[in-house]
């Protein structure tokens, strides 16, 4: 399977990068800005795109997916500002969705945030929380994926991300309460959903636990 990652180069794709360079069985061709950060990506002996979610157009993406099977979509404007948050999160993840489709690449895996919903909207509204927009954007990208598109979506809702080392054993589930997790935990699961059909047309929460990754995925 060969995966094109959309925004590979954010902290939780990087970790996917470290995951995949050598698996037996998935390839990572990965999305990036700049030729700047190529490096990263060729000592790993990973396929970059040079593409800009913002500026770069549907049919551009589509081009770039031609000898992919997968896409994992885990760009973010990690709420630096309206504007940006909404090309990035809202339109451009929907941008990609299109792609996917028109690319004939049903295999979808979003990275969302972790607790979407018109209450956790309301929510943020209400309390005016920083990230309020951002959950928005990604809140209807969501809604988007699992309800205008025919791609075999899965979306996972990580807890807040830290750099710690990962334990390699989570829990899934949705409604739970929120806490950290390791970003090299979030890694694991979007491969472990990528390797396991079980996630296709499921959403769920990844937090900290006590069940190994591949295991814990299977449950969804």
């Amino acid at each position: 399977m060969k995966v094109l990652v959309v925004g590979a180069n954010g902290k939780v794709a990087k970790c996917f990068a470290d995951l995949v360079q050598n698996h037996a069985s998935i390839d990572e061709k990965a999305v990036i800005r700049n030729s700047e950060q190529k490096p990263f990506f060729e000592e790993r002996g990973i396929e970059t795109e040079i593409l800009d979610i913002v500026y770069n157009s549907i049919e551009d993406f589509v081009q770039a997916m031609q000898d992919v099977d997968a896409v994992v979509f885990s760009a973010g404007a990690g709420g630096s500002g309206l504007d940006k948050t909404v090309m990035v999160d809202l339109d451009g993840a929907i941008k990609v969705m299109t792609a996917a489709e028109k690319a004939n690449v049903k295999r979808f895996v979003m990275v969302s945030t972790f607790r979407t919903g018109r209450k956790q909207i309301a929510k943020g509204i209400e309390n005016d929380w920083p990230l309020k927009i951002y959950t928005i954007a990604k809140n209807y990208a969501d809604e988007w994926l699992k309800n205008r598109t025919d791609l075999d979506w899965t979306i996972i809702h990580p807890g807040t991300l830290t750099d710690e080392k990962g334990s390699g054993k989570i829990k899934v589930g949705m409604g739970n309460k929120h806490s950290e997790i390791p970003r090299q935990d979030v890694a694991q699961t979007i491969l472990a959903s990528l390797e396991s059909d079980v996630t296709i047309h499921k959403e769920f929460e990844v937090l900290p636990g006590d069940e190994p990754i591949n295991e814990a995925v299977k449950t969804v």
